[in-house]
């Protein structure tokens, strides 16, 4: 049977690999060596799964919501990964990886974030272990989402802007590697999407299966079933994704649904949607689906939420939109905000504006009346609120 995992060699099909400079060869070996290994130990489990559940709050909720499934006349369940510590999924992967980094000895810590949720996420946990931490962000990014640099500060990170390039994400990253480079031995790079060169892609969403783990156990409980018939997340690199779709890969009757930006529209040229726009291409240490020009330049990626314009996918979402597994679709800033303000009004809850993309879905996609269709929620609106407020004029 076909598997859409990661090979041992951290392929997905075609897609994945390390494509990465020699300095960085040392550094990435040794947690290929070890994370499958350390992740396996006894006491690794104990420790990870204490801390989820004592500190981030674990299990989620796995809402049914109620007003919103009788608009679209279908089952929504909506997976609360906004009621996580810190407001987002973030933070299973953070924690994780800040214990692969003390059993590998590292004490300096490095991140890269974008909408800023990774960057408080790996904070939070540097604070908790009492470790030194460092966040690259974009110049743009540090100014378009200041509460959440506010918070990355007080909890003891140093935010170090990213003044190349369009001063977003992909910039942030490229200084976050070049920092590893140079600090090969004491530093830990905590990635935050399934991105990245092996073991990356595939260490960040087995630290992110706890959600569809949980899925399955909270849907026996309320369907008297484990599989959905669709699980529907947003994307930008992918970690939100990868971990409600990790359980369901390889069963084929689970629908499994990936929702990109479509910024002001496909093809309008400030888009982030990158399985139709995307070609074969490497970034950031991993070959994968990814927009560019002709000779092979990456095209400046929008989203009007910052966590999701990344202008590549995670190589797991490359395979899936390839090989047909994954239904990819693309919603606009305008649907977004739109479905963000319903879920406010319908149900009581403020999205984050990338979980208002897999909101917006219900509007064209239709669903049959007994469909369970299980929505991520990947985080909550607070971070987003001058957004709202901007866009609906409020």
């Amino acid at each position: 049977m076909k598997s859409y995992h990661a090979d041992e060699r951290g392929y997905y099909g075609e897609f994945g690999g390390a494509f990465i400079p020699e300095m960085l060869y040392p550094n990435c070996e040794e947690l290929r060596q070890n994370y499958l290994s350390i992740m396996e130990e006894p006491s690794f489990k104990e420790e990870f799964h204490q801390l989820l559940k004592d500190y981030v709050g674990r299990p989620t909720p796995l809402y049914f919501a109620n007003r919103l499934s009788e608009k679209y006349n279908t089952k929504i369940y909506l997976k609360r990964e906004d009621l996580c510590h810190t407001g987002a999924h973030k933070v299973n992967n953070t924690i994780g990886q800040i214990l692969m980094a003390k059993k590998l000895g590292k004490n300096r810590i490095i991140a890269e974030t974008g909408a800023g949720q990774h960057g408080v996420a790996t904070a939070t946990v540097c604070a908790l272990m009492g470790i030194e931490c460092i966040v690259y962000m974009g110049e743009i990014d540090i100014a378009r989402q200041a509460p959440n640099v506010a918070r990355m500060k007080m909890l003891g990170a140093e935010v170090r802007p990213a003044t190349s390039g369009s001063k977003t994400l992909k910039d942030a990253t490229n200084e976050a590697i070049r920092d590893w480079i140079n600090n090969p031995v004491d530093t830990h790079y905590i990635i935050g999407s399934v991105v990245g060169p092996h073991p990356y892609p595939d260490m960040v969403a087995r630290f992110q299966s706890v959600i569809s783990e949980e899925i399955k156990s909270q849907l026996q409980e309320k369907e008297g079933r484990e599989k959905p018939d669709y699980v529907v997340a947003c994307v930008g690199g992918g970690s939100n994704a990868a971990g409600a779709f990790y359980h369901y890969l390889d069963t084929p009757d689970v629908g499994i649904i990936a929702v990109e930006a479509a910024g002001k529209g496909i093809h309008s040229g400030e888009s982030a949607a990158t399985s139709a726009l995307g070609k074969v291409g490497i970034i950031h240490g991993s070959k994968t689906l990814l927009m560019q020009t002709q000779d092979g330049q990456i095209t400046e990626p929008y989203s009007i939420s910052a966590g999701l314009d990344y202008p590549g996918v995670g190589p797991m979402h490359a395979h899936l939109y390839t090989s047909g597994r994954g239904e990819f679709i693309s919603i606009t800033d305008d649907d977004a905000m739109k479905a963000g303000l319903e879920l406010c009004k319908l149900e009581g809850i403020i999205p984050a504006i990338e979980s208002s993309h897999a909101l917006a879905i219900f509007e064209d996609r239709k669903f049959n009346p007994d469909d369970v269709v299980v929505v991520n929620l990947s985080g909550r609106g607070d971070k987003d609120l001058q957004n709202y407020i901007d866009y609906f004029k409020l």
